[in-house]
């Protein structure tokens, strides 16, 4: 017997060369089917979370690397891949101990450009 294949739309995967400015916008357009009120939702959205788990793990909680995890899915999922490898690296810093203000302080950056990224984008 055999089973019945259902044909699926090819999705690349995310560039592994970095891509020029703060956010994938081909990636966000995939993701967002070419939506661009979609897009323009998801991006406010992206931005006031990513102030909010920014100001959440400041104190670095006990919390601190779900709130890093949390915001690295959220980065990937809209194309904003230097704030998702600073969350990764803030994940391990917390969970080895190692170099937290300093990985702290690259994913505070990482945030500011893309957030004004967003900013002149939804201004458009």
């Amino acid at each position: 017997m055999t089973p019945d294949l259902q044909r699926m739309e090819w999705m690349p995967s995310p560039p592994l060369a970095p891509v020029d400015g703060p956010l994938d916008l081909d990636h966000l357009s995939r993701m967002t089917l070419g939506d661009a009120e979609l897009k323009q939702e998801v991006l406010a959205m992206f931005a006031e979370q990513a102030i909010r788990l920014v100001a959440a793990m400041a104190a670095m909680p006990a919390d601190a690397g779900a709130l890093a995890h949390k915001l690295k899915g959220s980065a990937r999922g809209i194309g904003a891949f230097a704030v998702a490898d600073a969350a990764a690296s803030l994940e391990t810093a917390i969970r080895t101990g190692h170099s937290r203000p300093d990985a702290f302080a690259v994913l505070k950056e990482a945030v500011a450009e893309v957030r004004a990224a967003i900013e002149a984008i939804l201004k458009h």
